[in-house]
């Protein structure tokens, strides 16, 4: 699988956008390799960044999949897409210290990118870690658990 195939998915609270904008304007050359989904605001955010990184608006728009914003669905679009085996990685810059009316999305959210060992970075650090990692874009494949006897149980 070439990198450009692999989606990369970009998740901030509000509080925590301006951080995620950083980040990626310091890491634009390697996240340029991958496809990006991001949730509503985020993404146009992202997408900012890129463009005025680069001067040039097409590389966003080829480079930016744009879901809801995350409490209209956007972070349950992203859970279907990780379920679904379409996201590489999820990078989501939660603010601990403010409550979000969508809590239970963004715990939903986390709970499945782990449930299907998606490597998640959480904040700046992990996702230095995460960017820098010389598995990003290789041919690693995450162990997903086999949940076949969960799907096949005797619900009697």
């Amino acid at each position: 699988m070439k990198k450009r195939d692999l989606t990369i998915a970009l998740v901030a609270h509000d509080n925590m956008k301006r951080d995620l904008a950083e980040w990626v304007d310091a890491n634009h050359e390697v996240l340029l390799r991958y496809h990006l989904v991001c949730t509503g605001t985020t993404g146009r955010m992202v997408a900012r960044t890129l463009v005025e990184r680069h001067g040039d608006a097409a590389i966003a728009a080829e480079n930016v999949t744009l879901l809801r914003s995350g409490p209209l669905g956007g972070d349950q679009q992203l859970g279907s897409m990780i379920a679904e085996g379409k996201i590489y990685a999820l990078v989501f810059f939660w603010d601990p210290m403010q409550a979000q009316p969508h809590d239970v999305d963004v715990k939903a959210l986390l709970r499945i990118a782990t449930l299907y060992n998606v490597p998640t970075a959480v904040n700046r650090s992990t996702a230095d870690f995460l960017i820098s990692s010389p598995l990003l874009g290789s041919d690693y494949q995450p162990t997903v658990r086999d949940y076949t006897s969960y799907v096949e149980r005797n619900l009697k």
